[in-house]
């Protein structure tokens, strides 16, 4: 699982070290690391977001191992979605219902639908819509998109997805 921890150190040489070892140590993979050196928290220490992929076992252990290293750990929060796509509808959005295409993704319980901008030129005419969605793996990113293409076609809506392409 994708995790995102806010942790907070002290400012002396080789607390980032300190606060990553467990990380490493626990079979997790970084992902990121942004360190606030020039920023403190009200308690005067320094801010630093971790984001990193573990076992779900494991977190418990990294978060005692920081604790007792003497890492503040501010907020942990698990990523649950971590594939991301945007895709354009266009048609009689309002009038064929967004909320129930965005409630018909949203209901999989693997894909959400996290953005929409609408434009609407005139009552008459067609509107479009940007959709960020938003899944918990590639593969269930793809059923979500062919669930929106399903829904598209029923309610004679054009979908425009992003062109992928595999580099070499």
């Amino acid at each position: 699982m994708r995790v995102s921890m806010d942790i907070e150190l002290k400012d002396v040489p080789g607390q980032l070290l300190l606060a990553l070892n467990p990380i490493s140590e626990l079979k997790g993979n970084l992902i990121s690391v942004v360190h606030h050196h020039e920023n403190h928290t009200p308690r005067g220490l320094i801010p630093v977001q971790v984001v990193f992929d573990i076992k779900q076992e494991n977190l418990d252990a990294v978060i005692s191992r920081l604790e007792e290293s003497g890492v503040e750990v501010a907020r942990v929060g698990e990523e649950r979605f971590l594939e991301h796509i945007a895709v354009i509808l266009i048609g009689h959005i309002v009038h064929t219902d967004i909320q129930d295409t965005i409630d018909r993704i949203d209901r999989t319980g693997y894909a959400e639908v996290v953005d929409l901008s609408l434009s609407m030129p005139r009552i008459e005419n067609p509107s479009s819509a940007y959709l960020k969605i938003d899944a918990v793996g590639k593969k269930e990113l793809k059923d979500a998109i062919s669930l929106l293409k399903s829904v598209a076609a029923e309610k004679d809506l054009l979908i425009i997805e992003p062109i992928e392409t595999e580099l070499t």
